[in-house]
């Protein structure tokens, strides 16, 4: 694991959204239920500005004016200087951090915060001419050039905000396959951008993770995509890798397994995002944990030493889901954590 890094064993997380827009409610629900590894809420509900693109955009326009962005009717666009939706982004992210530092004010030890990544910023946020910045070398160079200035900015924030806590900076990249495939449509739909070479992709990753991990946080990416690119990321970087182990085909499976073994912090969305027929948060953590159980196996892994690399997640975030449910899924991962932990432990005794 990264150095300094301690986390409980099969520790519970979120990947990052979450339903509603009461951000102090959902902070204080964090602190209580994610006391191993909790996490900044997101809101993407309340509007633009608070979705995961024009939270990171928000950060960006801080450090380069140039890069700030507008919504259209067809998504986040480059425009000329940074406007009220900028201004928002902002100041519901100070919401959030200042709920969350309230909720765990003088005991956290560990926070995780989220922002986007380079390459999914590129596939997603237009330029002025209407095609996805993915297409221009100078745009992504740029984009990802700010991106590690505004993640050192923000690292400072946090660890300003909670002394003496871990920080680890989870860096959402659900388009990175898709532009590594050459999968992006361009703005008339009819074609796609040319695939990025791995190495270049490679480079702006390892440059904002670089960044991030010289700044004393922990850097991680989270692509819940079937087609996750594990040994990239860990090539890049990445010190925090968070996937759907259900999607992965058997080498990724493998790679994720290498990941373990190699001390990297796994994060594994074995939580469904959508509700489903339980009895209850007891019965949820008894699924996952037993899917816990069953990657183990398959990794040929002692549990004892899986439970100490990885942590448990829903499969992605949770935006789209009710607050209820959002609520049943962080209490299962939880116990699926104790059921974990007590099954990887010495006969008769109990963790």
């Amino acid at each position: 694991m990264a150095e300094g890094l301690t986390v409980a064993p099969a520790a519970a997380t979120g990947i990052g959204s979450l339903p509603g827009v009461h951000t102090r409610e959902w902070s204080i629900t964090l602190a209580g239920e994610l006391p191993d590894l909790p996490h900044v809420p997101e809101l993407p509900g309340r509007g633009p500005g608070a979705d995961m693109i024009g939270r990171t955009a928000g950060l960006l326009a801080a450090v380069a004016p140039d890069l700030a962005v507008a919504t259209t009717p067809s998504g986040w666009r480059f425009t000329s200087s940074p406007g009220r939706e900028m201004a928002r982004a902002q100041s519901w992210l100070g919401e959030d951090l200042d709920g969350i530092e309230e909720a765990l004010a003088g005991r956290a030890e560990i926070l995780k915060a989220q922002l986007v990544g380079p390459w999914t910023l590129a596939a997603m946020i237009e330029m002025r001419t209407g095609e996805r910045a993915v297409r221009d070398h100078g745009a992504c160079r740029d984009l990802a050039g700010a991106l590690a200035e505004a993640s050192v900015r923000h690292i400072a924030d946090l660890r300003r905000r909670l002394p003496g806590a871990r920080i680890i900076l989870q860096f959402d990249e659900p388009a990175l396959p898709t532009v590594l495939a050459g999968g992006v449509s361009t703005a008339s739909g009819m074609a796609t951008y040319r695939s990025v070479d791995v190495q270049r992709a490679q480079l702006l990753l390892g440059q904002v993770f670089s960044a991030a991990h010289d700044a004393g946080a922990v850097p991680g990416v989270h692509c819940c995509d079937a087609r996750a690119p594990i040994d990239l990321l860990r090539r890049s970087g990445a010190e925090m890798l968070s996937v759907d182990p259900a999607v992965l085909a058997e080498d990724q499976e493998e790679s994720l397994g290498a990941a373990v073994e190699a001390g990297l912090l796994v994060l594994l969305g074995y939580a469904p995002t959508v509700p489903v027929t339980v009895s209850g948060p007891q019965a949820l953590g008894e699924v996952i944990a037993g899917r816990a159980r069953e990657q183990y196996a398959r990794w040929g892994i002692p549990a004892d030493v899986a439970n100490a690399a990885v942590a448990f997640t829903p499969a992605c975030g949770l935006a789209d889901t009710s607050p209820e449910w959002a609520r049943w899924t962080y209490a299962g991962l939880g116990i699926a954590g104790r059921i974990a932990r007590d099954e990887a432990a010495p006969e008769g005794e109990e963790v």
